[in-house]
C-alpha cells in the first residue's frame, strides 16, 4: 500500500457494486483530460493513470456525453460542499461509499474535518491509493451501520454527502439512513442523489449492460422528482428536501435540452440522476 501512495501502479480488483467506483473515477479522468472540461480533476487523472484495471476493455471508450453529465453531477455535490464549508469552515464532511472521489482535493479550505465512511474492500483500495491525512481520514464501515456516527463531532457543523450510493440500496435501508442522519445531526445537512423509478426497475433484471459485457448492478431505490416531499417523511427532523439542479454544461444536451427538462413537469422524471438537499432541524 505504500507503495501505491508513493506513485507506483496498483492492482484493482473489485466486483458487485464497490465496482461502480471505478466507471465514476473513469468518467470524471476523462472529462477532465478534455481542453475545456467542466469539472477540473487532475486527480482522478492522476489516479487512472497509476490504476492497474482494464478501464476500456471493462467499461468501453468513454462516451462524451455520459462523461460530461458524471461531471456535472459531481460539480453539484461540489457546489453543496463549498457552501457548506463557507458557513462552517472548521466542520465535518461525512462522505458515504464515495469510492475514489476526489472532492477533497477540488473544494477542501485547509480547515474541515473530512471522514469517508466506506466497505472494507474498497476503504483498503481508498487508504493505499489516497492515504489518510491530519483531517481526512477513512473508516472501513457500511454506511448502513450508524455506529459511523459516533466518530463525528456535530459541535461545528456536519454535512453528509451520499453520491451514488442510495440508488444500490433497498427502499426500508434508505428511509433508515436518511432517518438516522437527522436523528443524530440536528441542524446538518444531507446530499444525495437518486435516479427515477424507470431507471431502477430497469437495472432490476441485469438488462443494462456495455458492449464489452459489464453489467451495472441493481439499482433498488428509485425517486421521481415529484417524489420530493416524501422525503420529508423519514423523520419529523427533516425541514427541507429541495432539489440541486447542476450547472449547465457545453453541447445542445447539457447547455439547453437538460435544463429544459428538468423545469418541464411532463418529462422531468424522464433525466437519469437528479441531486437532492436534505436539511435537518
Amino acid at each position: 500500500m505504500a507503495d501505491a501512495a508513493a506513485g507506483d501502479s496498483w492492482s484493482v480488483k473489485l466486483s458487485g457494486v464497490p465496482e461502480t467506483l471505478l466507471w465514476n473515477l473513469y468518467m470524471r479522468a476523462a472529462e477532465a483530460r478534455r481542453p475545456r472540461p467542466v469539472l477540473d480533476d487532475p486527480k482522478a487523472v492522476e489516479l487512472v493513470d497509476r490504476i492497474d484495471y482494464p478501464f476500456e476493455q471493462t467499461f468501453g471508450p468513454p462516451a462524451p456525453l455520459l462523461a460530461q453529465g458524471q461531471a456535472l453531477r459531481v460539480r453539484t455535490f461540489d457546489g453543496a460542499v463549498r457552501a457548506f464549508l463557507e458557513e462552517h469552515p472548521e466542520g465535518t464532511v461525512v462522505t458515504l461509499a464515495e469510492g475514489l472521489e476526489t472532492q477533497y482535493w477540488r473544494v477542501d479550505n485547509g480547515r474541515a474535518r473530512w471522514l469517508c465512511v466506506e466497505l472494507p474492500e474498497t476503504a483498503e483500495v481508498r487508504r493505499a491509493l489516497l492515504p489518510d491525512e491530519d483531517r481526512r481520514r477513512t473508516l472501513a464501515r457500511s454506511a448502513l451501520d450508524l455506529s459511523w456516527r459516533d466518530e463525528v463531532d456535530p459541535s461545528r457543523g456536519v454535512l453528509i454527502t451520499a453520491q451514488g450510493l442510495l440508488m444500490y440500496l433497498r427502499p426500508g435501508e434508505v428511509r433508515d439512513l436518511i432517518a438516522g442522519c437527522a436523528e443524530r445531526f440536528r441542524g446538518g445537512t444531507l446530499v444525495f442523489d437518486a435516479v427515477p423509478r424507470w431507471f431502477s426497475a430497469r437495472t432490476l433484471p441485469g438488462g443494462m449492460r456495455t458492449p464489452q459485457g459489464y453489467r451495472t448492478p441493481p439499482m433498488p431505490w428509485g425517486m421521481d422528482a415529484g417524489e420530493l416531499p416524501k422525503v420529508r417523511t423519514a423523520h419529523p427532523a427533516v425541514t427541507e428536501v429541495r432539489e440541486l439542479p447542476p450547472p449547465r454544461g457545453r453541447g445542445l444536451y447539457h447547455g439547453a435540452v437538460a435544463p429544459l427538462i428538468r423545469r418541464l413537469p411532463a418529462v422531468r422524471n424522464l433525466r437519469p440522476t437528479m441531486t437532492v438537499l436534505t436539511r435537518f432541524s
